[in-house]
């Protein structure tokens, strides 16, 4: 995994190299209360339910991470809204393809790992445009 990475990031400088490591831990740590709360709550709620519930507290954890840690950005009105436009179109792609992993018959517990695989990279690039280039 490192060595994809670095393969990643040798053409970046040493700012946008510190922006995807810090994306990495931010981004590590909201995954991980995200699959926890969605695990704990799964057995007694639907998927969906479970689902939405755990996006809005690891929500809340990232914006805060990601101003402060991985952008180092003031939090605005407007990259506040930008940050929540770019996690509504991430929440609607991993809603929709955990329906579909559910379809194809993954199990609730373990369904969330592809849309996790697929959401993650999408959701670096939305939230880096809205925080680096919306607010001052």
């Amino acid at each position: 995994m490192f060595g994809a990475l670095k393969k990643i990031t040798h053409r970046l400088d040493d700012e946008q190299r510190g922006e995807v490591c810090r994306f990495l831990v931010v981004g590590v740590t909201a995954v991980a209360i995200q699959y926890g709360v969605y695990l704990l709550l799964v057995g007694r709620l639907s998927p969906a339910v479970s689902n939405t519930i755990a996006y809005l507290v690891s929500f809340l954890f990232n914006y805060a991470a990601s101003t402060r840690y991985t952008f180092r950005v003031r939090s605005s009105a407007r990259r506040g809204m930008g940050f929540a436009f770019s996690h509504l179109v991430n929440y609607l792609l991993q809603t929709a393809l955990l329906a579909f992993f559910l379809w194809l018959g993954v199990s609730k517990p373990l369904a969330m790992l592809p849309v996790f695989a697929i959401c993650v990279p999408v959701n670096f690039l939305l939230v880096r445009f809205f925080l680096k280039t919306n607010g001052r």
